[in-house]
C-alpha cells in the first residue's frame, strides 16, 4: 500500500494521489535536505538536529510528514529510532527520482554531507572503543579455529556465484557477513539485538563504502520481517549464544522465499568449557544430527555439510547449507525485491 491507503501500481510506479503527496512533502528546503542525507545512510533525529542545526520538535515534524508521504520509514532501536528512505516491495524508492535531479555539488547539500561525515566519524570512534573492549576474547576464539579467510571463502562458494536478490544476515554483529557478500547480492539486511554491535556494523559498512546493505535491531526469535522475503539467509556464529537455537533456525526459515537457501555457520561439538564463562557461549558446539533435526523441523532440506579445521585448531567450524523445497514459480519471482 502507498500513502493514506492509496495502492502502489505494480512495476515500481505510484498512483496520482501518492505522487502528489510525495512531491508536496519533498518540496520544502529542510525536508529535501533530509531526503538527501538519507540517500545512503540511516540517521536518527539526534543526527539531524546536529547536522541541520534545528530543534528536535521541528525535525520530528518534518520526518512525520515525510513518513506520511511514503518517502521515509522508521525503525526503533533501543532508545533511538533510525530513519531511512522507504522502499517498495520491488526495491524501488519513491524519493530516488527526486534526488536524481539534485546537483551533488550544491553548496547547501555539500555542507550537510560534511557535517554528516563528522557525525559518522564520532560514531565510528565510539564503535571502535566498544570493539576494542571485547576484541581480546574474540581474537582468542579466532585463533582456535580455521582461518576466517578460509571460512568466508567457503561461505561464498556454498552460496554460489549467481547474483542474490536479497540476503538476510541474522545476528550480524560487526556486519562482516554483509561485507563478505556485498558484491554478490542486490540488497542486504543485517539484524542484531545489540545496539552497540549495530554501531560497529554501521561504522564498518560506511568505511568499506558499502551502500546496498543496512542494519537494524531485531529479535532472532521473532523477526519483524514478512514471510517469503529473502533469497538467502546467513546465521554465522550465532546459535551457540542462544538458549533456543532451533527456534531461531525456524524463524530464519520463515523469511525464505520458495527455493531460498539458509547457510548456518557454527562450531562443531567441543569441550572448551571456558568459553561459557569467557565468551558467554550457551552451547559447546552443535552436532550434525541436532542441526539436521532443526532444519527438518523448519521445513528445509539439507543440501551440504562441510567441516573446516585449521592446522592447530581446537575448534572445528561446520557449515550447513539448506534449502526451502517449495517450487519457484513465475509468481514468486515477481516478489523478488526489497526486504521489509
Amino acid at each position: 500500500m502507498g500513502v493514506r491507503g492509496v495502492p502502489r501500481i505494480p512495476g515500481g510506479r505510484v498512483g496520482h494521489d501518492e505522487l502528489v503527496a510525495a512531491l508536496r512533502a519533498a518540496g520544502e528546503t529542510t525536508r529535501l535536505r533530509i531526503l538527501a542525507l538519507l540517500a545512503d545512510a540511516d540517521l536518527t533525529v539526534k543526527d539531524f538536529t546536529t547536522i541541520l542545526g534545528q530543534s528536535q520538535p521541528r525535525i520530528s515534524r518534518h520526518l512525520k510528514l515525510l513518513a506520511e508521504a511514503g518517502l521515509v520509514s522508521r525503525s526503533a532501536e533501543g532508545a533511538f529510532a533510525f530513519y531511512r528512505l522507504a522502499e517498495a516491495p520491488d526495491g524501488s524508492r519513491l524519493a530516488d527520482p527526486i534526488l536524481d535531479q539534485l546537483d551533488p555539488a550544491d553548496p547547501v547539500h555539500a555542507r550537510d554531507r560534511e557535517r554528516r561525515a563528522a557525525t559518522r566519524a564520532a560514531k565510528a570512534e565510539a564503535a571502535a572503543h566498544y570493539f576494542a573492549a571485547n576484541a581480546q576474547v574474540w581474537d582468542r576464539i579466532r585463533s582456535m579455529h580455521a582461518p576466517e579467510g578460509e571460512v568466508e571463502a567457503k561461505i561464498r562458494e556454498l552460496l554460489g556465484a549467481r547474483r542474490i536478490g536479497s540476503l538476510l544476515d541474522v545476528g550480524t554483529g560487526t556486519g562482516r557477513m554483509l561485507e563478505v557478500m556485498a558484491d554478490r547480492a542486490e540488497r542486504l539486511l543485517g539484524i542484531d539485538a545489540s545496539a552497540a554491535m549495530l554501531g560497529v556494523a554501521r561504522a564498518n559498512l560506511a568505511k568499506a563504502g558499502i551502500r546496498n546493505a543496512r542494519v537494524a535491531q531485531d529479535d532472532v526469535y521473532a523477526l519483524s520481517l514478512d514471510p517469503d522475503s529473502f533469497d538467502a539467509v546467513i546465521i554465522h556464529q550465532v546459535l551457540h549464544y542462544l538458549d533456543d537455537p532451533a527456534r531461531a533456525v525456524a524463524e530464519a526459515a520463515r523469511t525464505l522465499r520458495p527455493g531460498g537457501r539458509l547457510l548456518v555457520v557454527d562450531f562443531a561439538p567441543h569441550a572448551l568449557e571456558q568459553l561459557r564463562t569467557e565468551a558467554q557461549h550457551r552451547r559447546l558446539g552443535i552436532g550434525r544430527i541436532e542441526m539436521a533435526d532443526w532444519l527438518r523441523a523448519a521445513g528445509l532440506e539439507t543440501r551440504e555439510v562441510t567441516d573446516l579445521t585449521g592446522d592447530d585448531s581446537k575448534l572445528t567450524v561446520t557449515l550447513w547449507l539448506a534449502q526451502d523445497p517449495r517450487i519457484i514459480t513465475d509468481e514468486t519471482r515477481t516478489k523478488e525485491g526489497a526486504f521489509a
